[in-house]
């Protein structure tokens, strides 16, 4: 059996629990799998002890190989069939510029951070070579080289290009082994569903400074998670996306507050939708937003490439997004050490939403 190469670049919580899936079946499958990380902590905590990863009834420990430079390690160029971007968002591009000359010639650069980034890294890595992989189940690094799955999901996978389909069948057993993987000939759609997402529940998680499953129980946090994805939705429609539903069931064409609903308080829709995000918060209970942990490490947040997108799309097309643009300054201002997280925030962005 011909061997497969994976370079997995960016050792946080979801690459961490890719590297050590894959890693636990490299054997087996002949999978030869190599870590890239510029994150000296991390990388020494892998070189000593490996790589964790843990749950409620298991725990597996494996010997890995990360490196800060591929070159320096001697891995000749063209060597690897996938790579794995599993960094956050700002650095993705340059993640993409690093890892280019060791992508095989008929290999694909896999875009799995939240986000509008396969476009981005098009332009590095050419349409054809660059997959989108939309993760439906949330990871976490409590300490360097431990990770662990923070709930149960799969993957919704797509290429850019017709020409990409070849690569995106042999990436689908690979991924199968972490959780189901659907395949969408949509990836733009699933792409901007996901982002009404995140922009409310990572963004909502960094200004709450809380678990999801605690802020959704307040009723002022589902409205505002609301306004949040109706203003998404309202740029992808006049982008002409077409949207896909979320994990299969979260359809946010339905989720999108209606004119009416913006309106108004209290009707049997805007029950139901209420009780769809508590359904959410209740699910993904355990969810911490990874932006916040990025701003505690001292690091940029990603809220450019999220709600800040969504605003610049928006202010393009003549789509009013306040509640995105102040949730945006509100994040830059906990990431300056201006302001803390808190409910007291969240009330503040309920004010303007409401304004």
């Amino acid at each position: 059996m011909t061997e497969m190469n994976v370079l997995i670049v960016g050792c946080g919580g979801i690459g961490g629990v890719l590297a050590t899936t894959l890693a636990a079946q490299r054997e087996t499958l002949h999978l030869n799998v190599v870590g890239l990380s510029r994150n000296p902590v991390i990388n020494a905590a892998i070189r000593e002890r490996g790589l964790e990863l843990v749950d409620e009834d298991d725990r597996v420990n494996l010997p890995f190989a990360v490196h800060e430079d591929l070159e320096e390690a001697g891995i000749p160029r063209g060597s690897f069939d996938y790579v794995f971007l599993c960094m956050q968002p700002p650095n993705v591009e340059q993640a993409a510029l690093w890892a280019l000359p060791w992508l095989a010639p008929d290999g694909a650069m896999v875009v799995f951070p939240n986000g509008l980034l396969e476009e981005r890294v098009a332009a590095i890595a050419g349409p054809e070579r660059t997959l989108g992989g939309v993760i439906a189940w949330g990871a976490a690094m409590p300490r360097p080289g431990v990770y662990e799955k923070t709930s149960e999901g799969g993957f919704v996978v797509g290429a850019l290009v017709p020409t990409g389909r070849g690569r995106l069948d042999r990436l689908v057993p690979l991924l199968e082994l972490v959780g189901p993987v659907e395949v969408t000939d949509n990836l733009r759609g699933a792409r901007w569903s996901k982002l009404a997402i995140n922009c409310a529940i990572s963004t909502l998680g960094t200004i709450g400074g809380d678990q999801l499953g605690t802020l959704m129980r307040h009723r002022f946090v589902r409205r505002l998670a609301l306004e949040i994805m109706t203003e998404v939705v309202d740029v992808a429609r006049a982008s002409d996306v077409r949207l896909e539903k979320v994990s299969g069931t979260i359809d946010l064409d339905w989720v999108a507050l209606t004119p009416q609903e913006r309106r108004s308080r209290g009707s049997a829709s805007l029950v139901s939708k209420h009780t769809l995000l508590l359904a959410v918060g209740a699910r993904y209970r355990r969810l911490r937003s990874s932006m916040l942990a990025q701003i505690e490490r001292g690091r940029a947040p990603s809220v450019d490439f999220l709600n800040g997108e969504v605003v610049d799309r928006g202010r393009t097309l003549g789509i009013p997004t306040p509640v995105n643009e102040a949730a945006t300054r509100m994040v830059h201002a906990i990431a300056r050490g201006e302001q803390r997280p808190g409910l007291t925030m969240l009330r503040e962005l309920a004010a303007i939403a409401d304004a």
